[in-house]
């Protein structure tokens, strides 16, 4: 990256580089095996590439919103990571603004990342068999909650046209996912895992409850 007032864009190899090292990531944790699976996780690919591609490659949402933002927004520069970053220019183009916006998204994609591994790791060590405590005591699909929050934490990073249009679309896909694997579920575990949907919510636990959800600790029982 050039000085502050450089072009700071054109860089498609680290855009590649990290399209690639986020999809590894997630396939890690939120492996597809289905049809309904792997559409989902396209978008998620769609998702990535969309969002590096302006972050690193071309600002794209920045240079056409330049016109309408400039007049209100003077410290707005489109080729600049900094001051052609959209929330931080609505909020002054201040380093406080900048620490506080990379500052909220690290937070949101790290507690992101962290549901993301606990579930893989307890529904790895559940071997198929109903898993209904730890984590999943809190929500029936945590691991969707922590895509969730990681999306969510990349809007805030670096909101674009494309990804803020692609992401209702990313967090429906894997709604119906869950879906999908709820009656698949309920067709295995009959009243047991109907009794655990009626007293855990889908997603998110009421608000009181998350610092558990966060912090429960969760172990493979492979490696004990």
């Amino acid at each position: 990256m050039q000085g502050e007032l450089g072009y700071a864009y054109g860089m498609w190899v680290v855009a590649a580089f990290n399209v690639g090292i986020f999809l590894f990531f997630m396939l890690s944790f939120l492996k597809p095996r289905g049809s309904d699976e792997w559409r989902s996780m396209g978008v998620v690919v769609a998702f990535l590439v969309a969002l590096f591609s302006e972050m690193y490659g071309f600002p794209l949402t920045v240079y056409l919103l330049t016109g309408w933002l400039g007049d209100a927004y003077p410290v707005l520069q489109p080729f600049n990571h900094k001051f052609g970053h959209l929330w931080v220019v609505v909020f002054g183009g201040s380093t406080l603004a900048w620490a506080v916006v990379m500052g909220l998204s690290l937070v949101l994609m790290l507690m992101g990342y962290t549901l993301l591994s606990k579930g893989w790791t307890q529904i790895h060590a559940a071997r198929g068999s109903l898993v209904t405590d730890g984590i999943y005591a809190y929500a029936r699909h945590p691991q969707y909650t922590g895509l969730f929050l990681v999306i969510i934490g990349f809007l805030v990073q670096w909101p674009t046209l494309l990804t803020v249009l692609m992401a209702p679309i990313l967090l429906y896909a894997y709604v119906r996912l869950a879906r999908v694997e709820e009656r698949r579920a309920e067709a295995e575990f009959g009243e047991a895992y109907n009794e655990y949907v009626r007293k855990t919510p889908a997603f998110f636990p009421p608000r009181n409850q998350w610092k558990g959800f966060l912090t429960v600790q969760v172990r493979d029982k492979e490696a004990q």
